[in-house]
């Protein structure tokens, strides 16, 4: 694992914050010469700390008033079952997230739907058709909030 000091740690958390700052405004944030913050960041990214930048969508204005977690129970605790069904679950466009759990639940998904027709389409098409799926629990996403990582937790 990479070894982070303040300064790479101030970075990321303004770049997580606000991905958009250009390098002479990230530079004065965290105390750097310009030249010096992008040799750092470049770093960070071609260690693969910093994976990817990318913009924070409003669901609704998209037309997707509708979002759920669904919580995912397999038949058999084999690894052609988990790499098949989370292969599938990833690849549905209505796919916000897959997590892989320990416990009663195997995976829980978060989707976004229009409404709730697509979401009872989406169900039985998508979850309880599959043969590797021996139960599935939906429950309604009445808020969502993201928040970043903790990059000063590790020290």
């Amino acid at each position: 694992m990479p070894s982070l000091d303040r300064i790479d740690r101030a970075i990321l958390g303004a770049l997580q914050n606000n991905a958009r700052l250009s390098n002479k405004e990230l530079a004065a944030r965290v105390g750097l010469a310009p030249s010096s913050c992008l040799t750092r960041v470049r770093k960070l990214e071609s260690e693969g700390i910093i994976k990817g930048y990318g913009a924070d969508l409003d669901a609704r204005a998209l037309g997707l008033g509708l979002q759920a977690l669904i919580a995912v129970q397999l038949r058999l605790h084999v690894g052609e079952a988990f790499g098949s069904i989370g292969d599938h679950l990833r690849s549905l466009p209505e796919t916000v997230a897959v997590y892989c759990l320990g416990g009663t639940t195997d995976f829980l998904v978060h989707v976004v739907c229009r409404d709730t027709e697509h979401l009872r389409i989406l169900t039985n098409r998508s979850f309880t058709n599959r043969p590797e799926v021996s139960r599935i629990e939906t429950s309604l996403v009445f808020s969502f909030a993201r928040s970043g990582l903790p990059v000063d937790a590790a020290e």
